[in-house]
């Protein structure tokens, strides 16, 4: 049989990622059945699947280590999406977001594609995850940012702390909290309820899973590099936590 050249190689990954995407809502039924047939290999994914730590926030204030992807799935009902962090080709250089970012490696044989995806998980509860996965295939990478996700989850604390609200609902954060990463800076501030999400589209993906609905954002630096992007919307929602 002929070899494929490298850009048939990355078409079929391309069609392997987009019908990934479109099985997305039938995740649930995968994860519960990881989960029943779980074997836990550590001593915290024994006492969760023993039924003797009942909350994930019991885990996160202890400091406790989660090194099994199992144990988020066991305690919170899981949502997940996926990050646009790379371009695909256009016209003079233009082309639509992706939500893998490809990277090739030359070699005597010629040149070997990698695929990178960042993944983004909460319960829209207060509970949320960032993790990122590099691959040979596309959805292997979406897998493994996917598994990191969860194995990152955090605590965040809302709030309704804007000047002009005065309802008892948590739909924002409790005060302005600013976060970082590489050059980018950005700032969350209060909002009253019914602003919503005033927010880069991939921000809004991770304030949404978050379980916030109402904020003011400001950024500055290379805001065009997701990478550093989010990583400073989680640097500024882990400093909820200093009340």
């Amino acid at each position: 049989m002929p070899k494929k050249n490298t850009e048939e190689v990355v078409e079929e990954k391309k069609e392997e990622l987009v019908e990934e995407i479109k099985e997305t809502p039938k995740k649930t039924e995968k994860i519960e059945e990881n989960i029943i047939g779980w074997g836990p290999k550590t001593k915290l994914g024994k006492d969760v699947k023993d039924g003797k730590i009942k909350s994930i926030d019991e885990i996160i204030y202890s400091g406790k280590k989660i090194l099994e992807s199992e144990i988020v799935d066991k305690l919170i009902n899981v949502k997940i999406d996926v990050i646009n962090i790379g371009q695909a080709k256009g016209k003079f250089g233009g082309g639509k977001r992706r939500i893998w970012r490809q990277t090739q490696r030359k070699t005597k044989e010629g040149n070997i594609p990698k695929f990178s995806t960042m993944a983004v998980i909460g319960d829209e509860d207060g509970h949320v995850g960032v993790g990122m996965g590099k691959a040979k295939e596309t959805l292997p990478a979406r897998e493994k940012a996917i598994r990191k996700a969860k194995l990152n989850i955090i605590k965040i604390k809302r709030a309704c702390s804007s000047f002009d609200c005065s309802c008892n609902e948590l739909h924002s954060v409790p005060f302005k909290v600013e976060g970082k990463a590489g050059s980018v800076r950005i700032t969350i501030i209060p909002a009253a309820q019914g602003t919503g999400l005033v927010a880069a589209s991939e921000l809004r993906k991770v304030l949404s899973l978050a379980g916030i609905k109402d904020v003011y954002t400001r950024t500055t630096g290379k805001k065009r590099t997701t990478f550093n992007l989010v990583k400073a919307c989680m640097n500024a929602l882990e400093k909820t936590n200093r009340i």
